[in-house]
């Protein structure tokens, strides 16, 4: 869970992280094919076609065959670095791998940049190191990114993945996350460094992949022109909604490099493809930090139908998305509405404090369907939203509009503590915590939306409702045992959760009153939902999940 308070992560996945896992960096994440596999079939990779193409700007800064300045410049010329143009023939171009050795490198590097000048319509200010390393290597750096976490931190994140049934108490959060990154990152942008890691499944002899070379350089561009840390969100929404802008922008620049690649340039693809290693896939982690992936390139068609090209696209710099829904719905410039979660608790309980600030994350739109899906890669699991829903029709690209969550408006989710909690580190310590999750929804029609898909959510996982208290539901095994309360007011859904049925009004004063009326309409054996704690990390790129490639 990210807090509404300034937290400080490197960036290691622009998820993009700018470092979006981020938290501040912008690139995507891509699984392993094998891993990706769905229930229904275990077909092969392949790559996501591209998006409609619109010439660069005919404006005199563009390079052309026929119309080249005499006197062109890194700084002045587009499609023009360091003495190379974006067509320019490498030595490299007719190997039969992408091994590139350190006298090779910069050429290429210098040639990427041009191409990415040309797609972009704009030039880099200053040069860009780059780096590649085995995924052995980069999982070594990986796992001290996900060390530095206080007790207090990750009870924070551990409670916030449970409370979207994504990660259960026998796994810590940091865990999951780090095994989610350390397997399935292809590259990322650190711009803290202001360096591009390119990562390599080839131990022996790495292989840049020029695509993901061109989808970090964009970032490295942005960085320079805009500043992403201007772009870094005090929650998980607003965060994945900035880097709906950056993964948008660098997704459809890389589409673009790819379409060029093979039929007016020579690329550099790794021999072995995109495959990395056999991992654990965390699929709720996955589905949620792969939204702007899938949904940033339509929201920057968008931007450049509505506005003049890339100069809409450019300043919504200065005005980025401040939700998901936004993102997932181009067009609708949503503002998330304003919710509060006063605390009333009493008898020990509290409200989580980090650093000094409670700990309360906004989940948002693309949060929510991540936590309705997050089962739907497991065969014997039952999900709400399946895996022919999420992926939908069209090959390439995941859809985050559903019904169950197409009418959010605004979430709030705050975390409890009590003085029973002797070791908040401890993974188990989620079971002892509690959460309060307010949601506010634009109509009634979509509360119910909201509370048919969390009645499924809480049957798949055993609950069961208590006999003699309105609204309250207990699930008696596994990793998300424990009591929630689901109360009503229009639309506005309030989900409390606690380690047992008489902690529930200590946790919210008021909660899982005895049974004395009607059941809330909509409701059956239901229960809740809840907040993931998604540490961003830097700008990243990924691998491709089964046969759509994010």
């Amino acid at each position: 869970m990210q807090p509404t308070r300034s937290r400080s992560v490197v960036a290691l996945l622009t998820i993009v992280l700018t470092a979006m896992l981020v938290t501040g960096g912008l690139a995507g994440p891509m699984v392993a094919a094998s891993a990706a596999a769905s229930p229904e079939s275990t077909a092969s990779t392949s790559a996501e076609s591209a998006p409609s193409l619109e010439s660069p700007s005919a404006s005199s800064a563009v390079a052309t065959q026929d119309a080249r300045p005499e006197n062109p410049s890194t700084e002045d010329t587009v499609g023009y670095v360091e003495g190379y143009w974006y067509d320019d023939e490498l030595a490299v171009d007719s190997q039969s791998n992408a091994v590139v050795d350190e006298d090779e490198l910069d050429p290429v590097i210098y040639r990427a940049m041009a191409r990415v000048e040309t797609i972009r319509n704009m030039t880099f200010e200053d040069e860009v190191a780059v780096d590649v390393v085995s995924r052995e290597t980069y999982r070594q750096t990986n796992e001290e990114r996900f060390a530095n976490y206080t007790a207090a931190e990750r009870l924070e994140q551990n409670v916030g993945y449970e409370a979207l049934f994504t990660v259960d108490r026998e796994t810590a959060a940091a865990d999951a996350t780090e095994t989610v990154y350390g397997g399935a990152v292809k590259g990322y942008y650190d711009p803290e460094t202001d360096e591009i890691v390119i990562v390599s499944e080839n131990p022996e002899s790495p292989e840049l992949d020029e695509l993901t070379l061109g989808h970090e350089l964009v970032h490295a561009l942005q960085d320079q022109r805009f500043d992403l840390s201007r772009l870094n969100g005090s929650t998980q929404d607003a965060e994945l909604a900035g880097n709906g802008l950056a993964e948008g922008d660098a997704s459809w620049v890389e589409r673009a490099y790819e379409d060029r690649c093979g039929s007016e340039w020579d690329c550099l693809s790794p021999s072995g493809g995109e495959q990395a290693g056999n991992f654990d896939v965390n699929w709720g982690i996955y589905f949620a930090v792969y939204q702007p992936y899938s949904d940033g390139p339509d929201y920057v068609d968008s931007l450049r139908e509505q506005g003049e090209g890339w100069s809409a696209v450019n300043a919504a710099y200065d005005d980025p998305p401040a939700t998901t829904s936004a993102v997932i719905h181009p067009g609708s410039e949503r503002e998330p509405a304003n919710v509060s979660v006063p605390d009333r608790s009493s008898d020990g309980w509290r409200q989580l404090t980090v650093d000094g600030a409670v700990a309360n994350d906004t989940v948002g739109e693309a949060g929510m369907v991540a936590m309705f899906a997050a089962d739907a890669m497991d065969g014997g699991q039952s999900s709400v939203i399946s895996a022919t829903e999420l992926f939908g029709s069209e090959e390439g690209s995941y859809n985050y509009d559903h019904s169950y969550t197409d009418g959010w408006a605004g979430d709030k989710l705050v975390v409890y503590t009590s003085d029973e909690i002797d070791n908040e580190s401890d993974p188990a310590a989620a079971g002892e915590a509690g959460y309060v999750w307010r949601t506010k929804w634009q109509s009634t029609d979509d509360t119910e939306e909201f509370l048919d898909g969390y009645r499924q959510l809480l049957d798949d996982h055993g609950a069961e409702a208590v006999d003699d208290r309105q609204n309250t539901f207990v699930i008696d095994d596994g990793g998300y045992s424990g009591a929630y309360f689901l109360e009503r007011n229009g639309t506005t859904v309030t989900i409390v959760r606690a380690p047992s049925v008489a902690a529930l009004s200590n946790v919210e004063t008021g909660a899982a009153p005895e049974a004395a009326s009607l059941p809330i309409p909509g409701f059956g054996t239901t229960a809740a939902a809840g907040a993931i704690a998604i540490t961003l990390l830097g700008s990243v790129t990924w691998l491709a999940v089964g046969r759509y490639r994010p």
